[in-house]
């Protein structure tokens, strides 16, 4: 997967938005950010999900996702290593990271 693919992902969710935070492209919905890329370097992305969705996916692909560091990782800040991940299971977590990120009204007109 490259940084344009994770960005074309994100973006494709409705009301998807990219923008800047800290120097990194992030993706955001309702003005929420639901995801970045470059972070912890080139060649990464991060999603925010519940820690619930964050341990079925370390689990299911650890060379793909981890628990970033500290507090946001508690509470479900996953990384992405970009390298060598599949299109449908970063589709997947975008999806969810957007799902807990959306405005109520908006999560509910959607489902994977």
């Amino acid at each position: 997967m490259t940084e344009n693919e994770f960005r074309r992902l994100a973006l494709s969710l409705p009301e998807a938005e990219e923008r800047k935070h800290m120097g990194h492209p992030d993706f955001r919905v309702g003005g929420k950010i639901f995801a970045t890329l470059g972070y912890p370097g080139k060649r990464w992305a991060m999603v925010k999900l519940t820690p619930d969705q964050q341990d079925l996916l370390v689990r299911a692909e650890p060379d793909v996702f981890a628990r970033i560091r500290g507090a946001w990782g508690r509470h479900g800040a996953t990384n992405v290593r970009l390298e060598g991940a599949k299109k449908a299971s970063v589709r997947c977590a975008l999806f969810a990271a957007w799902r807990n990120t959306a405005p109520k009204r908006l999560a509910r007109e959607f489902k994977q």
